[in-house]
């Protein structure tokens, strides 16, 4: 786990605060966190639970992740790949499936790397989801076209047809 910078998180909050043109009792009530215990984060003198950050991180409209990182609550890897993960998950242009399917493929690349699987998976799947893939004639597995093409056909990975 990354050391703890508590000045460092303060400074940042500060600025992150000053950015968004609130001052420390309007971030107070927007995060429902007393004002003298954020000015005591903000000056580096206590360290925040991962409830006060993750509410802070609300209202002032930034990742409570960066802000678990700056804390030392989060490795900036495990950051990085909460942040992966959360894009594919959110992305509204692929379906469920396919979101599973990418998110299997970069546990099985972080693996192969030498890195455990991400938070949530099952046997390596995503949400413990299985792909779908369908064995054509010749026992071969096949792969599903994507939905967006909207056939669900297979095609048989025979590199003789």
């Amino acid at each position: 786990m990354a050391s703890l910078n508590v000045g460092n998180l303060g400074e940042y909050l500060r600025e992150q605060r000053r950015a968004a043109q609130l001052s420390l009792r309007q971030l107070a009530d927007a995060t429902g966190v007393s004002n003298p215990y954020l000015s005591q984060i903000e000056r580096g003198l206590r360290k925040p639970s991962a409830d006060v950050l993750q509410q802070v991180a609300k209202a002032l409209r930034i990742s409570a992740e960066t802000l678990y990182v700056r804390a030392g609550i989060l490795d900036e890897r495990e950051r990085e790949e909460l942040e992966t993960r959360a894009v594919i998950l959110a992305d509204p242009s692929i379906n469920e499936r396919q979101k599973n399917v990418l998110l299997q493929i970069y546990d099985s690349f972080r693996r192969e790397n030498g890195f455990a699987p991400g938070p949530d998976t099952d046997a390596g799947s995503a949400d413990g989801v299985k792909a779908d893939t369908d064995t054509g004639a010749d026992g071969d597995a096949g792969t599903r076209n994507g939905d967006d093409a909207g056939t669900g056909t297979t095609k048989d990975q025979d590199p003789h047809s």
